[in-house]
């Protein structure tokens, strides 16, 4: 994996709490922001081709709005069935009021 960052959104564009859909060299990329520190993740759920931006923060989780898979941010593990594949996560790093996401 390289260690390339790129630009994904102003800081202030994904508020604590909340989640930004962001397409990043044709990936569709989910930020999340828990409590001041953004995750990136992949958009679409591991089980169904669901938007993971249609479903819900719940604490370092997200959790999908179809059938309630729940995915760590942290490892991407999925923590309720019918989900059994991991979530791919993204290495975030913050420069000024930048996002910027490594997804190589």
């Amino acid at each position: 994996m390289t260690d390339t960052y790129i630009y994904a959104a102003k800081l202030d564009q994904v508020k604590p709490g909340k989640m930004f859909r962001v397409k990043l060299e044709e990936k569709l990329i989910l930020l999340a922001n828990v409590d001041g520190t953004v995750h990136a993740c992949d958009e679409m759920c591991t089980h169904e081709e669901v938007s993971l931006a249609l479903g819900a923060l719940q604490g370092n989780c997200i959790k999908c709005s179809l059938h309630g898979s729940r995915f760590d941010l942290l490892t991407g593990k999925p923590l309720d069935e019918p989900a059994d594949e991991d979530l791919r996560i993204y290495p975030v790093k913050i420069e000024d009021d930048s996002i910027l996401v490594n997804i190589n």
